[in-house]
């Protein structure tokens, strides 16, 4: 063997081993995504809103799904439950202060497997606070070609959070014991992503 391929040897090794996992990119479609939640009213129903304005990325490892990782921010004045007065109430200082705060974000940071199932550990942060919260993610659909020539995915992830730990500590105690509004809120998002080009 030539000096110059024995010297080339080590150089094509790295370039081999420097190439980055294969991975696909894709953004969030805001016109069939959801984020919504539910939170406990009286002790007696659950109220039901969500948040229409919502962007994200996610780069996929299509070899290691665990490797992955999505970003998703939301605009919190795009809250709504049907319900002007009460989602006034929510956008001001007492809730979301969507003027100080206009966003949420979540980053995630560790994806697992958990049987036919994805656990998605990433940082929540909501009101200028950032704490751990855990996605359960149903499997990702297949990809599936739109009519215009793009590809799509989706997921539905779940989370509960305890929204006194993010600032949103306003509440009313009840006459017979009790607060007007629970503190635990159920999340759900329903995501489509768009395959990048």
């Amino acid at each position: 063997m030539r000096l110059s391929s024995i010297l080339a040897l080590p150089a094509a090794a790295w370039l081999l081993f420097a190439q980055p996992a294969l991975a696909s990119n894709w953004d969030l479609d805001a016109s069939h995504s959801q984020v919504g939640f539910s939170v406990r009213h009286m002790m007696v129903s659950n109220t039901r809103g969500k948040f229409s304005k919502v962007t994200g990325t996610l780069a996929l490892d299509d070899k290691d799904i665990t490797k992955s990782v999505v970003n998703v921010d939301i605009e919190t004045a795009s809250i709504d439950t049907d319900d002007q007065k009460r989602d006034d109430h929510l956008r001001n200082e007492d809730f979301f202060d969507v003027k100080k705060f206009p966003k949420m974000t979540f980053k995630s940071k560790k994806v697992e497997k958990s049987g036919d199932k994805l656990l998605v550990t990433g940082d929540l942060t909501i009101k200028g606070t950032t704490k751990p919260v855990v996605l359960t993610v149903e499997s990702f659909t297949p990809e599936v070609k739109d009519p215009w020539g793009g590809v799509r995915k989706g997921a539905t992830a779940t989370a509960k959070i305890n929204r006194k730990d993010f600032g949103l500590t306003w509440n009313k105690a009840l006459e017979a014991g009790g607060l007007a509004v629970g503190e635990e809120i159920s999340i759900q998002l329903d995501l489509e992503f768009v395959k990048k080009k």
